[in-house]
């Protein structure tokens, strides 16, 4: 098997390009292959495949053998491994590429040299309804919710981007004991599908801080959707203004709600590490 590993933000992943269908061990592949001590290492493992509605298909299988509905930064390493590895013509810049949980997403490229060093990617359109998230809160938003976990509570604002989130302000989200509230929060009765959960701290209209506690992957160093969730959130909350830069751990992403087709686009860079055959 031919593997690239690339990574968004420190985000990583092992992308396979060629098959025509996603293999049936996949979950099992992802598990023994994401493993950062017996295996590649990545948070997770990334097929690009054949689509009947857009140029490509994109399936994310996370380092626990689940399959994500979608990935922001996994979408922009598929965007990027196309357009450097000769699967559209260098005078294509957008690409469309299909996802679970969002459909086909339309992709605009910045090539510099040669290959892509920037990519945009039109999330859609966020899902604030609390059973459609989903929560087990019948809501058509869900602002400020409380979820106590271990004696202690939470508010969240729910947001799903093709795939859930909560989003929880805090005083210091760079600072904040990620290992000990995410996987009790990820897991929680009020989310049936398990939840992402952000951790942020809004410096200013146009500036936040996040961590993330990734649902299957744990923590890790940037998640695109839950950038986007942590936007709209924060626009719901008066926090921020509707385009605003959300730094995570591994760099910053640039994030806009476009108020005229309510779509979130997603703007970051993409990287590719090394490639190799197992």
């Amino acid at each position: 098997m031919n593997f690239t590993k690339m990574h968004g933000l420190g985000n990583d992943f092992i992308v396979v390009a060629g098959e025509t269908k996603l293999p049936d061990n996949a979950a099992e592949l992802a598990v023994q292959l994401c493993n950062r001590f017996f295996g590649i290492g990545a948070d997770g493992l990334v097929y690009i495949l054949p689509s009947d509605k857009a140029d490509f298909k994109m399936r994310i299988i996370n380092s626990d053998g689940s399959e994500a509905e979608q990935c922001g930064n996994a979408i922009r390493c598929v965007a990027k491994y196309v357009y450097d590895h000769g699967l559209v013509s260098p005078d294509q810049t957008n690409v469309t590429i299909e996802t679970i949980g969002a459909g086909a997403q339309k992709v605009q490229l910045q090539v510099k040299d040669g290959k892509v060093s920037t990519v945009r990617v039109d999330m859609g359109e966020p899902i604030l309804n609390g059973t459609r998230v989903p929560t087990t809160v019948d809501s058509d938003v869900v602002l400020n919710h409380p979820v106590e976990v271990d004696g202690r509570e939470f508010l969240f604002t729910a947001v799903s981007m093709g795939n859930p989130h909560c989003v929880i302000y805090v005083d210091d989200a760079v600072n904040f004991d990620l290992n000990v509230w995410g996987p009790k929060l990820e897991v929680h009765p009020l989310f049936p599908k398990k939840i992402n959960v952000e951790f942020v701290t809004v410096k200013n209209r146009e500036y936040a801080d996040m961590r993330v506690w990734e649902r299957g992957a744990g923590p890790t160093l940037a998640c695109g959707t839950g950038a986007c969730a942590t936007l709209v959130a924060s626009v719901l909350n008066g926090k921020t203004d509707r385009a605003a830069t959300v730094s995570l751990k591994g760099g910053d992403l640039f994030i806009e709600w476009n108020e005229a087709d309510n779509h979130v686009y997603m703007t970051g860079p993409a990287a590719e590490v090394f490639a190799g055959v197992l």
